[in-house]
């Protein structure tokens, strides 16, 4: 079997397994090392003696995770962590997005053992633990994410501008302390588990879905009364790359999409460059800037609730602030809203 994408059984160490008393009959492994880590695999490999190579016949991995205050509690609460191999030659892979989440602390100590004829194993000791962090979805699987969200995201509308919704005291210190400009800050930890832009990127949330019926931005909002109105173009032209950067749902109906709007050559341009799908400005399923007779025309998905990431600050002049009339429904807030992880719809087959 070759050493890539090995692939593990989950059990429990075997209850046969024993270590003989005063007879050292296999070294304990040491020296782990732990390398090659993505978001649901890594490489590991340690050192044993050499009289014990061609014995061998399995390695018992304990793999833990460390739970902490930010840790993914909606996955793997229940999953068995004793690892089982049959020996391959070192490093392997341990692959496996049934145990091993993105952006998780985990330990590791590994044991060698020799199955007898009897079924029952000798065993090592186990080794010294090591720990390490699992890392965030690749281009690949944002690419999986996108071709999920592209499958629900319906027909296009017409809109005119970006809008951000806050409380009153939001946009006054940003004219008071901030020179009347919105400054970029972290994006949180709300939507996939693995997504990189979580506490990475800086930016400013905007919306620009549309009420059908009246083609206006909807009078209700979750953020507060208060709204900063732009025209679409002053943030999204041929000046500017978009990015898709998620797509998750907070166990509900609805399902929102994350895109990045980044000025070409910017900061946060050069941050998404490496780690987001570029997306056509003028022919993509999401978010559109096209030229119609002459003029800049913006369309957005009908079926999914965009949250658009500016990666620049933003000059309240540029635009309109004014309060709304609707309600304030917090229960829509996506406030580091942790994604549903049984969702069929917007889960792909890697870590949450």
């Amino acid at each position: 079997m070759g050493r890539e994408g090995l692939m593990l059984r989950l059990l429990a160490v075997p209850t046969g397994a024993k270590q003989e008393g005063s007879m050292e009959l296999l070294s304990t492994p040491h020296s782990i090392e732990v390398n090659n880590i993505t978001c649901d695999s890594f490489r590991i490999s340690w050192a044993m003696e050499n009289s014990d190579l061609e014995r061998v016949t399995h390695y018992f991995i304990d793999l833990n995770k460390k739970e902490n205050k930010n840790s993914n509690k909606f996955k793997h609460r229940d999953v068995p962590t004793k690892l089982v191999a049959k020996a391959v030659p070192l490093p392997m892979t341990v692959r496996g997005h049934w145990f091993l989440s993105p952006r998780t602390e985990y330990s590791v100590a590994v044991q060698t053992a020799v199955k007898q004829s009897d079924g029952e194993y000798l065993v090592s000791g186990w080794s010294e633990t090591v720990e390490f962090c699992t890392g965030d979805y690749a281009k690949e699987h944002l690419a999986q994410l996108q071709e999920k969200a592209e499958q629900i995201a319906g027909r296009m509308l017409r809109f005119s501008v970006f809008y951000r919704n806050h409380h009153k005291e939001y946009f006054q210190h940003a004219r008071t302390h901030c020179g009347n400009m919105l400054q970029p800050y972290l994006k949180d930890n709300s939507g996939s588990h693995g997504s990189p832009t979580s506490g990475m990127l800086h930016g400013v949330f905007f919306s620009c879905n549309t009420e059908f019926n009246t083609g206006q931005p909807p009078q209700d909002s979750p953020y507060g009364r208060w709204r900063f109105q732009i025209p679409a173009q002053r943030l999204f032209n041929p000046s500017t790359n978009l990015y898709f950067a998620d797509f998750y749902c907070m166990y509900t109906a609805y399902h929102y999409a994350i895109l990045v709007l980044a000025p070409k050559g910017s900061l946060g341009d050069r941050f998404c460059r490496d780690r987001l799908p570029l997306l056509d400005i003028a022919c993509n399923k999401f978010l559109t800037c096209s030229v119609e007779d002459g003029e800049l025309v913006f369309r957005h998905a009908q079926d999914l609730i965009l949250e658009v990431i500016y990666t620049e600050p933003v000059d309240l002049s540029l635009g309109t602030l004014g309060e709304i009339s609707g309600h304030q429904l917090m229960s829509l807030s996506t406030a580091d809203a942790k994604k549903d992880p049984s969702c069929k719809t917007c889960n792909i087959s890697v870590g949450r």
